[in-house]
């Protein structure tokens, strides 16, 4: 096979922009389901790919059932291909071996008890949450929608000894919110196929799924994140329309109506080409999000996507990964979001993980007439930006999305986070300059990054609220490297500028002590930062541009410039071929940097970023506003005076017509004015 997956006689009249329709992904299906099944010498094998160095499971030493996890796994999450496949060509076979007689030979011997590979029942293992509860939850999904592909092949022989195994893993303790959606699924197949159940815990797992809405089609998960698309809209949807209906309809109509509500604004998450953001946890699930465009078929009524668009964009996104040979390893997908990358990881995830990006390929649960099928690609509403930026506001979640028409990238800014995550906590995130990890030295990617210099930190003394004198001993050599927001808190749009909140420290220690209060501009292909530091002793500070990879070793280039006018605005720009960074610094920064970092960077091993530092050594630094801009383009053409220098006319003041303390009136070159007003932003705060 080759490295990567090709179009082999795509079809630009249906598919101008992909070249690819239903045909295609059963070929895709094919050729990743062949790869995967390399890994197989004989049809009695359970699937298992091979171990990955790391934090994800199972390593060495680890009890048997954490390999039967990831066998089980492996399992659940390539027949995310295989059950559709089987919908469409129930006689398939990959590398010589059917299908479904492998499917059904293994979740056999898996649910039987006493077979060598049968997983555990809960109550042989410590009380606890197992990854066995999710992969039931991912197995009854594709089941409850394709009942024809794997279920009426059992024998009722079989049907009886698999049953108490799959009733005891639907029963059992579950985690707080997605989770129950597993049990909800699993529960619900059971109860569909005549089975006995505890209908009350069923109702009660529905009742606080459907509790966690919080408006605009999100529900609350930790944070904001994708597993709202992917399991409170796909999984659940598929189980409305298998059950839900007939046996709850004033939950699943619940359900539906958030689902239509985040259908409104959902592809504006995607670039103009499809790419996927590289933005939250499970990130080596890439594609999963895109399940969402084939499931706005399955909504009740007339769908809410143009299904030319829809399917545009649920190709670009699948093309994005499976045409590079470097998101491959071991014949799968691999541990990363392209290559491996450890930093993206966590450690519920094992080798077969990243099959679950598959999910759209439920695609193929929709009729070969579906529209989802048959119309014409186009690219919706980007057609219309030209070279404008539009910004869409999520209020209830905190997330605002910014389509950039100029470069065809999409931007996810976050505003409710609650801790000190990469995944979730960085100022911007960008479909086509994905995130970096931290990097304690300073000038992290796409972050305000902290390190205080107050001596009390850095002797280790951190002291509560500076009043008794009293101590409380840290860890000196944390506090001497820099560090990101444990924070982000959205205060909501006014006039045309975004506020946020990064808080570099929580309380006790002097929470509000260590405040920088953001206020944002979008402009064509980038933004205007007017923050004001609230940074109470002494600190050092980097503000980072995204990361740029060095594609096959090659590093960007960086130029520098000093704008000659007086007080001018300072520049330093970097290039690699077909994109481009530029980080601008009016006001309220000491220098413009860069540096080269190894092992940060989802695309290669080393990378160049921007950033903007200074150092402020007074006992007690006042407020300052520190205005920058940041640009990005995905050309190699020249940045015009324009571009570089926005704004026309930049006045500070001390004190804003409100009354609130030291704000901003920005007249831009576009002839755009805007005032930047942090009035009442601490009673503002939105998390």
């Amino acid at each position: 096979m080759k490295g990567a997956f090709e179009i082999r006689d795509p079809d630009f009249d249906l598919s101008p922009c992909t070249g690819m329709t239903r045909k295609h992904y059963l070929d895709c299906a094919r050729y990743v389901l062949g790869r995967a099944f390399r890994h197989l010498t004989s049809p009695d094998q359970p699937l298992s790919f091979p171990l990955v160095p790391g934090k994800t499971y199972p390593q060495p030493g680890d009890p048997p059932w954490r390999h039967r996890a990831h066998e089980f796994e492996a399992l659940e999450r390539t027949f995310t291909l295989a059950g559709p496949l089987l919908h469409v060509d129930p006689g398939a076979t990959i590398n010589g071996i059917s299908l479904r007689d492998y499917y059904v030979r293994q979740v056999y011997n898996a649910f039987t008890p006493g077979h060598p590979n049968s997983i555990p029942w809960p109550e042989q293992l410590p009380d606890a949450t197992y990854q066995f509860t999710c992969e039931f939850g991912g197995l009854f999904k594709t089941l409850l929608l394709l009942p024809d592909v794997l279920w009426p092949w059992f024998t009722d022989a079989q049907k009886r000894e698999m049953l108490p195994t799959i009733s005891k893993w639907a029963h059992h303790r579950t985690t707080q919110n997605n989770w129950r959606i597993f049990n909800i699924v699993t529960l619900s197949f059971l109860r569909k196929h005549g089975y006995d159940i505890d209908d009350d815990l069923l109702k009660s797992h529905l009742m606080w799924v459907a509790s966690y809405h919080s408006g605009d089609g999100w529900y609350l998960e930790q944070t904001y994140n994708y597993y709202t698309i992917s399991l409170f809209v796909v999984y659940v949807t598929i189980w409305s329309r298998a059950l839900g209906d007939e046996y709850y309809p004033g939950i699943a109509a619940a359900l539906e109506e958030s689902a239509r509500r985040l259908m409104a604004t959902y592809p504006r998450f995607f670039g103009r080409d499809g790419f996927v953001n590289m933005w939250a946890r499970s990130i080596c699930y890439r594609t999963w999000i895109s399940g969402g465009f084939p499931v706005s078929f399955m909504l009740k009524g007339e769908p809410p996507l143009d299904p030319g668009w829809a399917r545009r964009l649920c190709s670009g996104s699948l093309l994005q990964f499976l045409t590079r040979e470097d998101f491959f390893e071991n014949d799968v997908p691999s541990l990363g979001f392209y290559g491996h990358r450890e930093f993206v990881l966590q450690s519920y995830s094992c080798p077969a993980s990243p099959f679950i990006m598959f999910l759209p390929f439920i695609a193929l649960a929709l009729a070969e007439d579906s529209p989802f099928w048959t119309a014409r690609e186009h690219d919706g509403p980007w057609d219309e930006l030209g070279r404008r930026s539009v910004r869409t506001v999520l209020e209830r979640p905190g997330l605002v999305l910014v389509n950039h028409g100029s470069t065809g990238t999409s931007e996810i800014v976050p505003g409710k986070t609650y801790y000190e995550d990469c995944n979730y906590s960085k100022l911007a995130y960008n479909t086509h300059f994905p995130w970096e990890d931290h990097d304690p030295d300073g000038g992290t990617a796409m972050e305000y990054s902290f390190r205080s210099l107050d001596p009390r930190d850095t002797r280790g003394e951190d002291v509560n609220f500076y009043l008794t004198g009293v101590a409380v001993k840290e860890e000196a050599g944390r506090l001497a490297r820099f560090n990101t927001s444990q924070a982000m808190l959205y205060n909501g749009v006014r006039d045309g500028v975004l506020y946020r909140q990064a808080i570099m420290r929580k309380p006790p220690n002097n929470g509000i002590g260590y405040i920088i209060d953001l206020a944002e501009i979008t402009i064509p292909g980038g933004v205007i930062r007017v923050d004001r530091s609230r940074l109470a002793f002494e600190h050092e500070l980097t503000l980072g541009h995204y990361g740029l990879p060095h594609v096959n070793g090659r590093r960007a280039q960086v130029l520098r410039r000093q704008d000659g006018r007086v007080a001018g605005p300072q520049v330093i720009t970097a290039a690699i071929p077909g994109r481009r960074l530029a980080l601008v610094s009016y006001t309220g920064w000491d220098e413009l940097c860069c540096k080269v970092h190894a092992g940060r960077n989802a695309e290669a091993e080393q990378s160049t970023v921007l950033y903007a530092h200074r150092r402020r050594t007074a006992k007690n630094p006042p407020m300052e506003l520190m205005v920058t801009v940041l640009l990005h383009r995905r050309d190699d053409g020249e940045w015009t005076e324009d571009e570089l220098d926005p704004i026309r006319e930049l006045r500070i003041e001390e004190v804003m017509p409100s009354g609130s303390m030291l704000g901003a009136t920005l007249v831009l070159r576009s002839g755009e004015t805007y005032v930047v007003d942090f009035g009442e932003i601490d009673g503002l705060r939105r998390c």
